[in-house]
């Protein structure tokens, strides 16, 4: 089964907590803060696996969780990282953020790696709130939540050649032709609703990879049919095979198919219109075809394209074609710079988590001035509000970042309510 779509959730680990700790050993009854950090939570991390061609692992489970970080200990012991949680796609796939449609990242090459998830930072334990004037820190930071989201997995498919034409013009017994793969092939519109792959060899260390691309039909470009299903499976490929039914079986004339086809490719894309294309003038074994092959030579000459007149029920000029159609390939192939990923690794951070914490707007609502910043928010919700000595280093930390000032410049009166991300006080000059 081929599955070129998946919608799934992943979930980074959260960071361990701070802890909150004091030296306590025999002739030091009063040692200082030993409260270690929290560890790192687990990222999600995509990879693009040339041993993978669908999305199918996807359709049973959909909800992956990386690891937690471990909570900071005393003696100043850190907590340990939670581990990355690897999931493995095939190269091809984009991805998208589920809710905005967001791209996200294109793992196009085999090795490339996405961090759809970063794992939450781990909190501070109390030694890193020491201060001269703070010598004794009883508070530390909680573990930072791990990003969460839905994500898009789509796959296009990466061929060397992708062969495309009306429903019924003959595709899928072709690539059945010239390569071990099995498709379903049968006498109706849309037998085949899902892209399949072989490999054509053409000798030792010559072969591609060849799709047949679902049959495609008039406003394909604009969604008809299946169209932009199927016409996404054509982007990546370096040649187009274009097979037309010769014969009119279908009782559609053949040089109107193979205009309107290659219409519908340049309005999808127009790099699709430029792609060397080959015509594969197909059913020549019934009488028909032979009052329709010259009138598509001469269409196809007219765009400059090269026509082989073939059967590919009775493997008739199939092996020419395959062989044109390979020398294409490893023209277009040795003109390619070498795509290798290495050690590139795309990070998906939304903007909410890069947010710094001097990065705050200030509104009035009623009486109230509401204090608003994703920085902020985020440094909050590590802390313990409840704690009298985090309040007092939010005090002076609000006095740092300039919160004050702000307020100051906007003549708030003495008294009046502030809210800061779940925190509220009177201000006072």
């Amino acid at each position: 089964m081929f599955i070129d779509r998946a919608r799934i959730y992943v979930k980074a680990g959260d960071g361990g907590n701070g802890c909150v700790s004091f030296r306590r050993e025999k002739y030091i009854p009063a040692g200082g803060p030993d409260g270690g950090d929290g560890g790192r939570g687990g990222s999600v991390v995509l990879i693009a696996d040339p041993n993978l061609a669908t999305l199918i692992d996807f359709r049973y489970r959909k909800h992956f969780k990386a690891e937690n970080g471990e909570h900071g200990r005393g003696k100043n012991q850190f907590g340990k990282d939670g581990e990355d949680l690897l999931i493995r796609v095939p190269p091809g796939t984009v991805v998208t953020h589920g809710e905005t449609g967001e791209l996200i990242a294109d793992l196009a090459k085999p090795g490339q790696k996405l961090i759809a998830a970063v794992g939450g930072r781990g909190g501070r334990g109390n030694t890193r709130f020491t201060t001269s004037t703070r010598q004794a820190p009883a508070f530390a930071e909680r573990g930072e939540k791990g990003a969460e989201l839905w994500i898009n997995l789509e796959l296009k498919l990466i061929a060397d050649v992708a062969l495309v034409g009306y429903p019924n013009a003959g595709k899928s017994t072709l690539i059945a032709a010239v390569s071990a793969a099995k498709p379903k092939i049968a006498d109706y519109p849309f037998t085949t609703l899902v892209p399949n792959l072989g490999v054509v060899s053409l000798g030792l260390g010559q072969s591609f990879v060849v799709a047949d691309v679902p049959g495609l039909i008039e406003g394909a470009h604009r969604g008809v049919g299946l169209g932009h299903d199927f016409l996404r499976h054509i982007e990546r490929t370096r040649v187009i095979v274009h097979v037309v039914d010769t014969a009119a079986v279908e009782g559609r004339d053949p040089v109107e198919d193979y205009q309107q086809i290659n219409r519908e490719l340049a309005l999808y894309n127009p790099r699709l219109a430029e792609l060397p294309q080959v015509v594969a003038a197909n059913k020549m074994d019934l009488p028909a075809a032979l009052q329709n092959l010259e009138r598509i030579e001469q269409a196809a000459a007219k765009d400059g394209r090269k026509v082989f007149a073939i059967s590919a029920a009775a493997g008739q000029g199939t092996q020419e074609l395959m062989e044109h159609v390979g020398r294409l390939v490893e023209q277009i192939k040795s003109r390619e710079p070498v795509e290798t990923a290495g050690d590139e690794v795309i990070v998906y951070q939304p903007k909410s988590h890069t947010a710094p914490v001097e990065e705050f707007t200030i509104r009035r609502e009623n009486e109230d001035y509401i204090v608003e910043g994703e920085g902020l928010r985020r440094l909050m919700e590590r802390l313990d509000l409840d704690n009298a000595e985090t309040v007092e280093y939010l005090q002076r930390l609000f006095d740092k970042i300039g919160l004050y000032k702000k307020l100051r410049a906007m003549q708030v009166p003495d008294g009046a309510t502030v809210r800061v991300e779940g925190l509220e006080f009177q201000y006072q000059e």
